[in-house]
């Protein structure tokens, strides 16, 4: 549930969301592609968000080149992206967006209340992105 395809899901819901809320795409990037690698199994490891906050801060410089701006928002939204909180920050909620409009890969409909992005919330999108998680990669592309 939490596998490569998943993150690749949560980079294309965050380009969408990004070129209308006005994310950061880097850090939302990044995001999609770190917030569960550090998943010790997929049901009740509640430390994942934290580890893979730590290993982002640990890869800086080699793997991930953001600047200080930046690496505050991937750590924050790694950390807390399980958590089902709102953001303030743009990008911090566009990160956590991406990753909640696709739980309909695990039989869920993203709840709107905890969608922080106009983007997020239209009820199309979350139809469109529903439709990704339930058919995997079967005729699709990827925002850019």
């Amino acid at each position: 549930m939490h596998d490569i395809e998943h993150w690749l899901r949560v980079l294309i819901n965050g380009r969408l969301i990004a070129a209308q809320s006005g994310a950061d795409i880097e850090v939302v990037e990044h995001f999609a592609l770190l917030h569960d690698v550090q998943r010790k199994d997929e049901y009740r490891d509640m430390q994942h968000g934290n580890r893979a906050a730590d290993f982002a801060a640990s890869i800086i410089g080699d793997w991930v080149l953001l600047n200080s701006t930046q690496m505050y928002q991937l750590t924050e939204a790694c950390r807390y992206h399980s958590m089902g909180r709102l953001s303030k920050d743009v990008t911090i909620q566009t990160c956590w967006d991406a990753d909640r409009l696709d739980l309909g890969r695990v039989g869920e409909r993203p709840n709107p209340t905890y969608l922080g992005n106009k983007a997020a919330r239209n009820p199309e999108f979350i139809k469109a992105a529903l439709l990704r998680s339930k058919n995997r990669f079967v005729n699709y592309q990827f925002a850019k």
